[in-house]
Order: C-alpha cells, then sequence, then structure tokens
C-alpha cells in the first residue's frame, strides 16, 4: 500500500478542505440540474485540483506521481461530487493536448484548462458505435486553411460544460482501423450546436449530451497530432483513462462496501442486528478481501503507470476487474438494504445505479475481454 508523502497529506487535506466548503452545500442543486456550475471548476482550477500532471510552465501542479489524481477522485466521492467530467477533463482531454500538442496549442488551451477558465471533453462515441473507432463517420475534410465537420457525437461527458472538444474525426477512408484524426473543436464555432442533458441513471450531476456538426469549420492549427493517426493515439492515452476508471471503481466501491457495513451492524431483524447472521457475516468478509485485493491490485497498477509501464492489456484488466467488482459490491450491498435501498433518494440505490455504467464507458467488460484474450493469442 501506498506511504503518503507530508507533501500528498496537505494536498489532500486541501481538497477535503475546499470541497467541504464549495461542493456539498451544492450537490442538491447539481444533481436537480443535471450539471455543475461552471464557478465551481474556476474555484477548483484555484484549489489546484486541474491540471495535475500539465507541466507548470502551462499553468498546471507538474505532478507526474499518479497518486495526485487518485486523492482528488477520493475526496470528491468521499465528498458526494460526481467525478465524470473532472476525469474527462484532466486525466483525458488536458492530457491528450499536453502530450500531443504542439507549443502554441499548449499554450493556448493549457494554461484555462488548469485555471477551470475553459472546461474540455473528449468526443469520439457516435449513434452507430462506441469502443470501434474504426466505424466512426464524422467527416473532415480539409479546405484551404479549415476543416469542413460533419457528423454527430453521442453520449459526451462535459457535452453542456464544454469549451473545447477533442473530437475524433474521419479524415482519410484508408483501411480499416487508419483515418482518424483528432480536432480541437471549440465552443462558438459556426456549426457546432449540442443535444438536450441526457437523464442518466447515474452520476445525476454529470452533464451529457450529443455533439452536432453542421459544415462545421474548425481551423486547421486545431488539429492536434498528425492526421489519420488517431486510432495510435488513443492506444497511447487508454492506460491512463482506464486508471482513472479503476480508481473510481475501487474508492467507489470501499465507500458503498463501509456504509453498508455502518448499516448491518444496526439494522436490526429477528432479535438481532442483521451483520450477524451467518450468510451476511460471510458475504461481508468476502467483498472486504475482495476489495483489498482491488486496493493492492490499484496501487500495483499506478506504481507501474509512474514508470511508464503500464501496457494496454493491463490497463485493460484493471479497468475490468475493478469496475466488475464496483457492480458486485453495489449490488449486494443494495440486497442488505432490503426495501431502503431500492428508493430513488437512498444513497446505496444511488450507488448502485451509478456503479453500472463503470462497466461500460471507458470500454466495455466485454470489449476489454476482447483486448486481453488476443494478448493470451486467443
Amino acid at each position: 500500500m501506498n506511504k503518503e508523502t507530508e507533501k500528498q497529506q496537505i494536498f489532500r487535506n486541501a481538497c477535503r478542505d475546499f470541497l467541504h466548503k464549495e461542493a456539498i452545500p451544492q450537490i442538491n442543486d447539481w444533481e436537480s440540474n443535471g450539471i455543475i456550475d461552471k464557478s465551481f471548476w474556476l474555484k477548483a482550477g484555484k484549489a489546484k485540483m486541474l491540471g495535475i500532471g500539465v507541466a507548470e510552465n502551462f499553468g498546471g501542479q507538474g505532478e507526474s506521481d499518479y497518486h495526485y489524481p487518485l486523492i482528488v477522485i477520493e475526496e470528491m466521492l468521499k465528498s458526494g461530487v460526481d467525478v465524470p467530467g473532472f476525469v474527462s477533463h484532466n486525466d483525458v482531454t488536458a492530457s491528450y493536448i499536453a502530450t500531443l500538442g504542439n507549443d502554441s496549442q499548449k499554450q493556448r488551451w493549457l494554461p484555462a484548462l488548469c485555471s477551470g477558465e475553459l472546461i474540455a471533453a473528449i468526443a469520439v462515441t457516435e449513434p452507430d458505435g462506441g469502443s470501434d473507432t474504426t466505424n466512426i463517420k464524422t467527416q473532415a475534410v480539409l479546405q484551404g486553411d479549415h476543416y469542413l465537420v460533419n457528423g454527430c457525437k453521442s453520449y459526451i461527458t462535459n457535452g453542456i460544460n464544454a469549451d473545447l472538444v477533442v473530437t475524433a474525426v474521419k479524415t482519410s477512408q484508408q483501411e480499416q482501423g487508419r483515418g482518424i484524426s483528432l480536432l480541437v473543436i471549440e465552443r462558438g464555432l459556426d456549426g457546432f450546436t449540442r443535444g438536450e442533458n441526457y437523464k442518466k441513471l447515474g452520476w445525476p450531476a454529470s452533464d451529457n449530451s450529443a455533439l452536432y456538426f453542421k459544415d462545421c469549420r474548425v481551423p486547421k492549427e486545431n488539429l492536434l497530432g498528425r492526421e489519420n493517426l488517431g486510432n495510435a493515439y488513443f492506444m497511447g492515452a487508454m492506460p491512463r483513462e482506464r486508471l482513472s476508471i479503476a480508481c473510481v471503481a475501487v474508492v467507489f466501491a470501499e465507500l458503498i462496501f463501509q456504509q453498508t457495513l455502518n448499516y448491518v451492524k444496526h439494522r436490526q431483524a429477528f432479535g438481532q442486528a442483521i451483520g450477524h447472521f451467518q450468510h451476511n457475516r460471510f458475504l461481508l468478509a468476502q467483498l472486504d478481501t475482495e476489495l483489498k485485493i482491488a486496493r493492492i491490485y490499484l496501487e500495483s497498477s499506478i506504481d507501474k503507470f509512474n514508470k511508464n509501464q503500464l501496457s494496454v492489456v493491463e490497463a485493460a484488466q484493471v479497468k475490468l476487474w475493478t469496475t466488475e467488482l464496483q457492480f458486485k459490491v453495489a449490488d449486494h450491498c443494495l440486497q442488505l438494504h432490503g426495501a431502503s435501498g431500492y428508493l430513488q433518494d437512498s444513497p446505496i440505490g444511488k450507488a448502485w445505479s451509478t456503479s453500472r455504467v463503470q462497466k461500460i464507458y471507458g470500454g466495455t467488460s466485454e470489449i476489454l475481454k476482447e483486448i486481453i484474450s488476443k494478448s493470451l493469442g486467443l
């Protein structure tokens, strides 16, 4: 298990104090409105919770140790704040720009992403396909000094709030698996519109929508990296994205378990606490053991990531294992709460419905098993 440094402990305490003051009082409003206020993003930037891995000369914290993003995830979840938008902003979109952007692009976008002045999203999924990036239909045709973009993206985290969107587009009719490029499409460009905020089963405060592009003129200098290498870029970014989801899974599952453990010690049935029944005791013992294994597995994966050694296959494995476990824990814990857990406003009911999507985004469990099985020569 990782032993936090004094600097990490100071950072954790600062995050906790900030969230207690600026987030917890707003959570009910955010969930009712289906979106986190933009003003909070600016405050999060000042609290140094954005752009953690971005170099200091571009406005970030320059922290390469992934335990810092983990601390943010832990404290946000403990505070009850939806995390997908912040994970997408920090660990996916900002990471793409920091890794693939030229100096001009980095200076143009990263400082504002780190301060919260700009909110970012990544748009890959389309109505007819998600994990299969080779089937992307959104087209971008270079015409002089701009690309003309036409198409649609679906289920985009930060879709409403996003000021810039790293968008996967088809720029060439090459063989399957090639011809995908990444364009940064900014708020206000002609031909760029958004659908309504989706009403989801979980993560109620995390805005999510479709994005539409109709003859959208995107400056050619908004091309991120090189043309037609998008799929290679996806492969390079997958370890960080899937590690971030695994972090959410382990932390969330631990919180669900602890809440349920407290509940079963006090809820009475047939003259005793329901946690005293042998079946329930054995079930909780099993879940506790699996959660401790998952935490060790996560720490090992973070250690590999920090050394630039976490492979695409290993990232798929840790995401698969931890997200499946998260839903398993949530499902069993909902059962232990009985009818009270099945209410829409019950904490365990909300945790159960939210946990389900973890096995979908960032690569479905089925896609992850395909990746893992191929690595076995199958």
